[in-house]
């Protein structure tokens, strides 16, 4: 399968909404809100002080992508770089598309000045994990913790 991947743009989405509110729905059985999602991934396509998408194609269309933040870290002196709302379609899963999605993070990573990459993934996601510790990625000793306040 040819897979190619490039970064995200506005013709893509749709197929980021569908894409995030399918990964919380399969992860974490929660059901997002499909007006929130739509003006958060619009947000990050619109102004890349935010943050980058990846998209991976095949012959058939888009089959997944992922979302990259930027973390400052001071004692680094330099961004970190953190992968989120990966997405792979089910029909492409175990082809590859996530590999190919990872290396260009790699590849776009080290071309510049990011030293490290982070992600975080639902503990019970064991096949998710298993594919990030196949590419090269090891298990953190920090937890996270979170506190979420009501939008006023």
């Amino acid at each position: 399968m040819n897979i190619n991947i490039r970064k995200g743009n506005i013709q893509d989405l749709s197929d980021l909404v569908y894409h995030n509110c399918a990964m919380a729905m399969e992860t974490e059985c929660l059901q997002l809100d499909d007006i929130t999602v739509h003006k958060g991934v619009s947000a990050v396509l619109q102004d890349s002080q935010k943050g980058f998408y990846l998209i991976a194609e095949t012959e058939s269309g888009v089959a997944g992508s992922l979302m990259i933040t930027f973390e400052w870290s001071d004692w680094r002196n330099r961004y970190v770089w953190w992968i989120q709302s990966v997405y792979v379609r089910e029909a492409y899963r175990g082809k590859g598309i996530y590999k190919a999605l990872y290396q260009e993070v790699e590849k776009l990573g080290k071309g510049s000045d990011i030293q490290l990459v982070r992600l975080y993934v639902e503990s019970e996601n064991l096949n998710a994990r298993k594919v990030y510790e196949r590419l090269g990625m090891q298990e953190s000793h920090y937890r996270l913790y979170e506190a979420e306040w009501e939008k006023n």
